[in-house]
């Protein structure tokens, strides 16, 4: 016959209590963990900038988070910087800036954006990186966009290749991690 220790039958019971709850945290742990590295790709999409198109606000080589689900309950707005299909070559990603929405009239006189008449506050061209064309004035088909690069005389952009349609827009950009010193929200 073994006489139980003083307090083992206290600690047995505690001692079993604890596993369960460690083994249910680690068990709730591995599930989020999966569930953070299985949905991050539905959301987000890490991209790379490649060229100097929208120099200065994005440069070759950044890294970034596009959200893609971004417009899946509101629509791209003037302003937004989207990932989108290339019109050309639906296989090729390309990074803009929205300058004109559905239904809305485009003018570019001398570099300078007009919407609707009314010119674009375009603080995030440089001086050096505008461009002195001349396009339109046209109107912006439903379901499309009009994207321009920031660096305006370097920018394969909807001045050359015409409007975007709405289902190539992919998602915003909403993050540069990297470099890292310059980590950015959009």
């Amino acid at each position: 016959m073994t006489i139980p220790q003083a307090g083992a039958s206290a600690t047995s019971p505690m001692r079993r209590r604890l596993t369960i709850l460690a083994a249910a945290l680690f068990g709730l742990s591995v599930i989020g963990a999966l569930v953070v590295v299985m949905g991050f790709p539905i959301a987000f999409h890490v991209a790379r900038i490649e060229g100097q198109a929208m120099s200065p606000t994005l440069r070759d080589q950044d890294r970034l988070l596009v959200d893609l689900w971004a417009y899946r309950a509101t629509r791209p707005g003037r302003g937004d910087i989207v990932m989108m299909r290339y019109p050309r070559d639906a296989s090729r990603l390309f990074v803009k800036r929205v300058i004109a929405e559905p239904g809305e009239q485009l003018h570019i006189r001398d570099g300078h954006v007009f919407v609707d008449g009314t010119p674009l506050d375009e603080s995030y061209v440089l001086p050096a990186f505008r461009s002195h064309d001349d396009w339109g004035p046209e109107t912006v088909p439903q379901d499309s966009y009009f994207v321009m690069g920031d660096r305006r005389n370097n920018s394969s952009d909807s001045r050359h290749w015409g409007f975007v349609p709405a289902a190539y827009i992919v998602g915003r950009v909403t993050f540069r991690w990297f470099p890292f010193g310059e980590m950015q929200q959009f």
